[in-house]
């Protein structure tokens, strides 16, 4: 039995967004001095020249990353650095600071080990954002960049808050999220429409003087036809990859008394229908575009699952949340013993082979 798993039970006692704040601030203290970080890393980071992918330029140590929503702010990336994991995600990021939806909005599925959030994009906004990762300096491992639109603008407004934010952040990171497929904000005009979504590109394209690798987020309940339409529209705009997948909408097969909650849903019960959109992308296009897999990664088979699929990178929040801090170690040393046994010499290797 493990320390977390002694823990949890007086934690999930807690409300579920009051026990991820704790858990944050937990995080930001281990990570404020040298000595702890090196005491993180010695327990739980665990490294073999078989999981390291390189993308978007960068070396990622490992494929195993965690999601945007866990370290909206950029409050604890060293320490999730020092846990093991091969990347992070912050944000989504917004211009300016916004309150987001009402509480409680954070929900706990513990029968179906899922996860329900309607946060509405809350957070500290990107100036905020700019300054810690200015002061705390940029971890080691890749850091990912999701950037979002306040809940108030217009679908004109919208395309200029994505601009701002990538112009302030931008430097620090080593690619880019467009986050159109949240199901949490207020729904004034469809955010995935293909004209909105080819104005955003065209402003980012123009403003990306850095050439950071920019890649976009889809949901898992749009029909095929839509996915592949999206796709269509990255190819064209000649974007470096897609996340596939945000939260669902869905509620099916829950057995939760918090089922009925309204948000996105995340953790187990999205998991199969997250690797048929990764699958069906990947089938597309031939595996040449690189896709960022999340959706009910909290092992190392559900992992390995995804990237023979066509992933080459996994996510995860919920994931973190149910199985604590040596997930990222856990995972990655499964998915070293499963390439090890298929004959794979790496992650890189195994990426796509389910649709050989």
């Amino acid at each position: 039995m493990t320390l977390y798993s002694r823990v949890r039970p007086l934690a999930f006692k807690l409300p579920a967004e009051t026990a991820h704040d704790l858990g944050k601030r937990t995080l930001r203290a281990a990570q404020s001095t040298r000595p702890t970080r090196a005491a993180l890393a010695a327990a739980y980071r665990y490294d073999h020249p078989a999981l390291e992918v390189d993308l978007f330029g960068s070396t990622f140590p490992n494929p195993v990353g965690i999601a945007a929503g866990f370290d909206k702010n950029a409050e604890v990336t060293h320490a999730l650095e020092a846990l093991g994991f091969g990347f992070v995600e912050i944000g989504t990021v917004t211009p300016y600071p916004q309150a987001g939806n009402d509480r409680p909005r954070l929900f706990r599925l513990r029968e179906d080990e899922g996860m329900i959030n309607r946060m509405g994009f809350n957070g500290q906004g990107m100036e905020r954002v700019k300054s810690r990762l200015e002061a705390d300096g940029t971890p080691e491992f890749p850091l990912g960049v999701n950037v979002g639109k306040m809940n108030s603008s217009t679908e004109e407004e919208a395309i200029e808050d994505y601009r701002r934010v990538f112009d302030r952040l931008s430097p620090f990171a080593d690619y880019v999220v467009v986050n159109v497929s949240c199901p949490n904000t207020p729904d004034e005009f469809d955010e995935a429409s293909p004209d909105h979504l080819r104005a955003i590109f065209e402003t980012l394209e123009a403003e990306n003087e850095g050439d950071v690798p920019l890649l976009v987020k889809i949901g898992p309940d749009e029909p095929e036809e839509s996915v592949l339409e999206l796709v269509d529209i990255v190819r064209e705009f000649d974007l470096d990859g897609i996340v596939a997948t945000n939260t669902s909408t869905t509620r099916e097969r829950l057995e939760s008394p918090n089922r009925e909650e309204w948000g996105g849903l995340s953790g187990t019960p999205i998991e199969d229908r997250s690797t048929d959109v990764i699958r069906t992308i990947a089938d597309y296009t031939d595996c040449d575009l690189p896709i960022v897999g999340v959706g009910g990664v909290d092992s190392a088979e559900s992992a390995y699952e995804k990237i023979r699929a066509g992933a080459s990178l996994v996510q995860l929040y919920t994931g973190f949340v149910y199985e604590g801090p040596s997930t990222a170690k856990r995972i990655n040393e499964g998915l070293v013993a499963l390439l090890e046994r298929d004959g794979f010499a790496s992650v890189e290797d195994a990426v796509g082979a389910d649709l050989a």
